[in-house]
């Protein structure tokens, strides 16, 4: 079944055009990851999704209804979690309150992904009551990726999480998605293509605001040619 389906989008930022059509289906229960170069538009797409880009074209359909045009808070209420480039946490706030401020609606099973939330990741738990300024960005990276489960999202979108982490950490990140995707359907945009092979099962690659290639991660893998041509590999 299609969770979220894109169909010939093109958005904008500003004067520029940044997504010239891009097309993909998502459906529940899958790991996909986003790649291409940097500059291909990928965390764009994303911020589209989450009504942070204009569209000027194209349909987005999540769970058989329409994204285009909705404000960001309406998106993340139909069940789209969003861990942003930047982690966009807030840092003169605990870990513990930067959980509770994403919270819709406190009741049992609340607490229990909160649980679930320290459990995934010991580090968190270990600083509950410690300031998002004061840990690593390993730590806020985990902050932004716990933050966007607390609500039990349908989909969660993740720009870039190896981003400026040493490598002992990104392992350890690779390792509680691919736990995290057990439960959660997953959309991933990642540089780091050893990450990337570890979360995912499937694949798009977005080049210069289109979507020019789908298939499964094992394929890619093995294919150089398509690594070096899209991805620089």
């Amino acid at each position: 079944m299609s969770l979220l389906k894109v169909s010939n989008l093109v958005s904008y930022i500003g004067l520029f055009t940044i997504l010239h059509g891009v097309d993909m289906e998502i459906k529940q229960g899958e790991a996909v990851a986003i790649l291409g170069r940097n500059g291909a538009g990928k965390t764009t797409f994303l911020r589209s999704v989450m009504g942070l880009v204009k569209t000027r074209s194209g349909s987005m359909v999540f769970d058989g209804n329409p994204l285009v045009g909705k404000p960001p808070h309406k998106v993340s209420r139909m069940g789209i979690g969003y861990c942003p480039e930047d982690y966009g946490v807030f840092d003169h706030l605990t870990i513990e309150e930067n959980l509770n401020l994403a919270v819709h609606k406190k009741n049992a099973a609340t607490a229990e992904r909160m649980d679930y939330i320290l459990d995934l990741f010991p580090d968190l738990k270990k600083a509950h009551k410690r300031n998002a300024h004061t840990l690593s960005g390993g730590q806020r990276q985990m902050l932004s990726v716990g933050r966007s489960l607390v609500n039990d999202p349908k989909i969660i979108l993740i720009d870039e999480p190896s981003k400026g982490l040493a490598p002992v950490v990104i392992e350890k990140m690779a390792l509680a998605l691919k736990e995290i995707s057990k439960k959660s359907t997953i959309l991933l945009v990642e540089q780091n293509f050893h990450m990337a092979t570890i979360v995912t099962d499937r694949y798009y690659i977005i080049d210069e605001g289109r979507t020019v290639h789908t298939g499964m991660m094992k394929d890619l893998e093995n294919d150089k040619e398509l690594q070096q041509q899209h991805l620089g590999l």
